[in-house]
């Protein structure tokens, strides 16, 4: 192929959505595949040596953006600087679509980063439309939902086309991931440094008031203004039957990090596609002490990875799970990280190396249990 947009991959261990091709070459033509075959490539192209063609990595949930715009206590970065850092490290661990999670909440003094959530799509608006970005990035709404001001914020993003997930989050202390308070206090301790036991007791305190007189109203509203946008709703930290039946009543797409073994099969089994954390899978425990990714997938109930704070720990993940579980070969592993994510947002056009699909493709080479990430192309474009 001589078109400057077009490109053959060889000599290449092909992962389909449901099979392997062990030697095999793909042709992308004006940045969608036009042709995947087995054996010798019917023209010389890109070879790969044997390493591994992927599709790209589809990410649901990663609020890693925050640590670029905040990368210390009280320091924030310049916003477009921000982003493009962001975008290229998600880009070299391989996420060639990712839905960056914004905290639609508002709370002095709790978190590092606080209500940005206009400031910060803004800033990804700028970026994408000055061409500065590598690759896909569309938004999560992660609305908290018992504070005074969620659903006022949440109207205010909702009309924006780039949104295709909300999730519905409630970290009230002896709620759901933090149903022990003693573990609630670790973590604000290590995302905000300088708060003391007394800072802590007077934010708890007004969290459970919060709770008291917001959530249910809030809760009702959020979910009536998912269903008028069309917008895909995401549980967060179901723990209880009542969360679990509540999630299904409302019609959820996602459970974002059910907290015990019993919430998470009973959502499986409704359909519900079950995400959970790649750096649990890779450390082999939750650092919230609950329920572990490998637990859930030895009994094949995971459908989904997010690298939730460490970026490149999705495709550590996706590699490591067939080695987890006898329930995930390679292309069951890889479309948790892939195919599966982009269904479930309605991104039908990516997640498999198939023909008529985007052409987001990595190289990874393999030596022992390490993955590099040599190549990403996303939409045939090579961006890493």
């Amino acid at each position: 192929m001589t078109d400057t947009n077009a490109f053959v991959i060889e000599n290449a261990r092909i992962v389909l959505a449901d099979s392997m091709i062990e030697r095999g070459y793909a042709a992308v033509v004006d940045g969608n595949i036009a042709e995947v075959g087995e054996g010798m490539a019917p023209e010389r192209g890109i070879n790969f040596g044997g390493d591994l063609l992927l599709p790209g990595l589809v990410e649901l949930h990663t609020d890693h953006l925050e640590s670029h715009y905040m990368p210390r206590p009280k320091v924030r970065w310049d916003l477009t600087a921000a982003v493009m850092s962001y975008d290229a490290q998600i880009a070299t661990c391989g996420i060639t679509t990712v839905l960056d999670s914004l905290r639609v909440w508002r709370e002095d003094g709790a978190e590092d980063v606080d209500g940005q959530a206009h400031e910060l799509s803004a800033a990804i608006d700028d970026a994408r439309l000055r061409g500065l970005l590598r690759v896909s990035h569309y938004l999560h709404l992660r609305c908290e939902v018992p504070m005074p001001d969620v659903v006022e914020d949440a109207s205010a993003l909702i009309d924006r086309p780039d949104i295709k997930l909300m999730s519905l989050m409630d970290h009230t202390p002896g709620q759901r991931q933090f149903r022990d308070p003693v573990k609630l206090r670790e973590y604000y301790r290590g995302k905000s440094g300088g708060m003391t036991d007394a800072d802590l007791d007077r934010m708890f305190t007004r969290r459970l008031d919060f709770h008291n007189r917001y959530a249910s109203n809030n809760y009702q509203q959020l979910v009536a203004l998912a269903g008028k946008h069309g917008t895909p709703l995401a549980s967060h930290d179901d723990t209880t039957a009542a969360h679990v039946e509540q999630s299904i009543s409302d019609g959820v797409k996602v459970a974002e990090f059910p907290t015990t073994m019993e919430a998470a099969t009973r959502l499986h089994d409704a359909q519900v596609k079950v995400l959970m954390g790649a750096p649990n899978l890779v450390r082999g425990k939750s650092h919230s002490g609950n329920v572990a990714t490998a637990d859930l997938a030895r009994i094949g109930q995971l459908d989904i990875l997010s690298s939730d704070y460490v970026p490149s720990s999705l495709l550590m993940a996706a590699l490591r799970l067939p080695h987890v579980s006898g329930e995930y070969d390679l292309p069951a592993a890889v479309r948790t990280v892939s195919k599966t994510p982009a269904e479930v947002v309605g991104l039908a056009d990516r997640g498999e190396i198939d023909i008529g699909k985007r052409a987001d493709l990595l190289r990874v080479h393999l030596d022992d249990d390490d993955a590099a990430v040599r190549s990403v192309w996303s939409g045939g474009h090579r961006v890493a």
